[in-house]
């Protein structure tokens, strides 16, 4: 399994967000691109990825690759499953997740809590971190991205606590959008060793 987590910290946590001005929506746009660069191959998803979209450290909108349907590879449909997710926010429970669309449910759960779900190797995106060229790729790997802004420093202390590496995965700083399809690759092809 490969997991991204996603925090996204302003986006509206109201269900009647525009879908005609998703940058006005908290750079809801961000998070979208995120999505579908996890999971949009052509003319497939890849079943083998589960995504969190943390928004404002209060909820986690789930997107499971193995159940997950209705996914285009376009920001606006995808700004309406997260918008379909926060319409259904009043039925999650605690963590007890209330499902709005097959693959895509939200529950009451922070940063923290999210790292807690997580199993497999911890990999903190760091432009300071070990470049993944020379490093050895992990099993069951998580990832973990922020929106336009930078991680706050309670985050950055939680990733410093809990990542079992800190990664680079170039020597530029990249749209997390694009750090999730480097980051594919990068598994897809074994560290770059075989096509």
């Amino acid at each position: 399994m490969r997991q991204f987590v996603v925090l996204g910290h302003e986006v509206p946590l109201t269900a009647d967000l525009s879908l005609d001005d998703l940058t006005g929506a908290g750079r809801l746009d961000v998070l979208c691109r995120c999505v579908t660069s996890a999971f949009c191959l052509s003319h497939a998803i890849r079943e083998d990825t589960r995504v969190w979209l943390v928004l404002r450290n209060e909820f986690a909108i789930r997107f499971e690759g193995s159940e997950l349907r209705n996914l285009n590879p376009d920001e606006r449909s995808t700004a309406a499953l997260v918008r379909g997710a926060l319409d259904e926010k009043d039925g999650a429970i605690g963590h007890m997740a209330a499902e709005s669309s097959p693959g895509v449910s939200i529950s009451r759960r922070g940063f923290e809590s999210v790292l807690d779900e997580l199993d497999g190797t911890l990999l903190e995106l760091h432009e300071a971190g070990e470049p993944v060229v020379e490093s050895d790729v992990p099993g069951d790997p998580a990832f973990v991205l922020s929106d336009h802004r930078d991680f706050t420093a309670r985050e950055a202390e939680l990733l410093t606590e809990r990542a079992d590496r800190r990664v680079r995965l170039g020597p530029e700083r990249l749209h997390a959008d694009h750090a999730i399809t480097v980051a594919h690759n990068w598994l897809d092809t074994g560290g770059f060793a075989r096509y």
